[in-house]
């Protein structure tokens, strides 16, 4: 099997995408677990309590949720870098660079082919999580519950992808591929 070598925009590419998944699955993370408005809220209303202050429900999840407020805006700013990035990457073919995977090639593996189909997959799926992101900030109002709905299921791809992803990256270490780690990171195929 022949080793690649990744060029240095291949390689910066790569590990910023890879970044801004870990910090997006970070803030969603977040927002489902200690930041969510259900949590915040019973902290905000046992502390209330204790203080003598009383609020409606209704105001102490208003009050969580402007808490919980900065770091979802995180989550938007992270959705635009990712999107510039996927529109670099999908642009860098034209110039030679970070070419797209074909799964109809001739004289593939069946390994092969399935890790190209899996890509293909992956970017249609990033294609629709940032266009349904895009449009609940920017389209019309009335699309926004519709499109959340569906723009929430990215995490159940992203996680199957990252497991499927890192499973690939140490099989390929450690039988046919040695040195792939050392390559995205350098860019060098040592010998």
């Amino acid at each position: 099997m022949e080793k690649t070598t990744y060029s240095k925009i291949y390689r910066v590419i790569h590990w910023a995408i890879g970044i801004s998944f870990l910090l997006l699955l970070i803030t969603i993370f977040l927002r489902s677990t200690w930041l969510s408005n259900r949590h915040m809220a019973g902290i905000i209303e046992n502390y209330l309590q204790r203080a003598g202050v009383t609020l409606t429900r209704r105001q102490i999840f208003g009050l969580a949720h402007q808490i919980q407020e900065p770091m979802w805006q995180w989550h938007i700013y992270l959705g635009y870098i990712l999107t510039g990035l996927f529109t670099i990457r999908f642009t860098l073919p034209l110039f030679g660079e970070m070419k797209f995977q074909n799964p109809l090639g001739k004289g593939l593996s069946a390994k092969e082919k399935l890790k190209k189909w899996t890509y293909i997959v992956f970017y249609v799926l990033v294609v629709a999580s940032l266009t349904t992101g895009l449009l609940m900030e920017w389209g019309p109002g009335n699309w926004r519950r519709p499109l959340e709905e569906i723009h929430q299921l990215s995490i159940y791809y992203l996680l199957t992808f990252i497991v499927i992803h890192w499973a690939g990256v140490f099989i390929a270490e450690f039988t046919d591929e040695k040195g792939i780690v050392s390559r995205i990171v350098s860019g060098v195929k040592k010998e």
